[in-house]
Formats: C-alpha cells, sequence, structure tokens
C-alpha cells in the first residue's frame, strides 16, 4: 500500500495529531458549547459538521500540495520550511496567551440538528487558519523525493481526521457527565456554601 508512510513516520505524526486535537480551538468550542447547552445530539452534529469541514481542507491541501510538488521539488520544500516556523508561531502563541475554551454565557434558541452541522461545517471550512495549517502540517511528514507523496498527503489528513472522531466524542460524552453532576449539584449549592462557612 503505497499510500502509507512508514511506521515511525505514522508514530510521530499520531503522536503530533494527538496534541493538536487536544488543543482547544473553535471547533471544539463550538461541539462542547452545543452539548452543554442542547446535549448529546447537538454536540455529536457540530462535531461531525466540523469533520467535514476538515475533509473538505484535506483534499485541498492534498491536491495543492501535490501539484506544488510535481511542478518543483524545491518550492515543496520551501512549503516545509515554512511550515516548521508557522507551527512553532502557532505553539508559542498558544504558550503565551492559552487556548482556553470559551462559551457564551445565555441560553440559544434551540436550532435543529441540520444547523447545528451546518455550524459545525462553516467553522472550519470558513476559517483560514485550517487552510494554513493543513497546508503547513501534512508537508512535514512527506519527503519531496518520495513519488507517492500525494496519496500519503491525503492518507495523512485523513488520518486526522479518524483520529479526531473518537476522541471528540469522548470529550462530548465527557461534557454531558459533567453537565449532569453540574445540574445535580447545583441546587444543593446554597446550603453547602452556608454550612462551610458556619463551621469556618
Amino acid at each position: 500500500m503505497t499510500f502509507l508512510p512508514e511506521l515511525p513516520i505514522i508514530a510521530a505524526y499520531t503522536a503530533a495529531a494527538l496534541l493538536l486535537i487536544l488543543t482547544p480551538g473553535p471547533d471544539m468550542t463550538l461541539f462542547l458549547g452545543q452539548t452543554l447547552i442542547g446535549g448529546r445530539s447537538r454536540g455529536a452534529a457540530a462535531m461531525l459538521g466540523a469533520s467535514t469541514g476538515l475533509v473538505v481542507h484535506t483534499m485541498l491541501a492534498a491536491f495543492g500540495l501535490s501539484t506544488l510538488l510535481a511542478a518543483s521539488a524545491t518550492a515543496f520544500g520551501l512549503v516545509k520550511i515554512a511550515g516548521v516556523a508557522y507551527l512553532v508561531w502557532f505553539a508559542i502563541n498558544a504558550l503565551r496567551h492559552g487556548s482556553a475554551l470559551t462559551f457564551k454565557p445565555g441560553a440559544e434558541a434551540p436550532q435543529s440538528l441540520g444547523k447545528v452541522f451546518i455550524m459545525g461545517v462553516g467553522i472550519n471550512l470558513l476559517n483560514p487558519k485550517c487552510v494554513m495549517f493543513f497546508l503547513t502540517f501534512l508537508p512535514q511528514f512527506v519527503s519531496a523525493s518520495d513519488p507517492h507523496a500525494g496519496a500519503k498527503l491525503m492518507f495523512l489528513g485523513l488520518y486526522f481526521i479518524v483520529l479526531a472522531i473518537p476522541i471528540c466524542f469522548v470529550l462530548i460524552l465527557a461534557a454531558v457527565f459533567l453537565g449532569s453532576v453540574l445540574s445535580a449539584v447545583a441546587p444543593t449549592l446554597p446550603g453547602i456554601i452556608a454550612v462551610f462557612y458556619r463551621h469556618h
């Protein structure tokens, strides 16, 4: 299977991808926010919509990078160098400014699952940072001299999405559980706080 990178490359890519998947961003804010607002179904619809947007970015990046590589291996190498600089900047920026999830306060009007799905598609499809990310991240794991580089770029992009979906679904289930715990505990909080201050 010529589209499969070597095992050490897959291992390194998996580790990097997992780190990036667990880094909060607009898509994670959306699907966790929708989960807390409307439950698991809305969270899953938003997450699947965001994943669909990533599929489009994967196709565009893979075809674009493959075309660039066919035209000039040197240009492809320059993209890889620029990609390293961008990813380093991305990491430094995340450390300096944080990547905390931010949810809008207040209740939202109920929306259909279809609209929530479209919101998920839009949040990644219309995000220029997603384009930049895939154009700079994927080439780091493909050699410019590899005759099967195009197929491997496609595989790596889709593999990222396959990794992300179950992880994001676990996060949705965790948000559902947390929401139910908070709902159960919230009515008793005033009494617990009063008892705490009475004994301190």
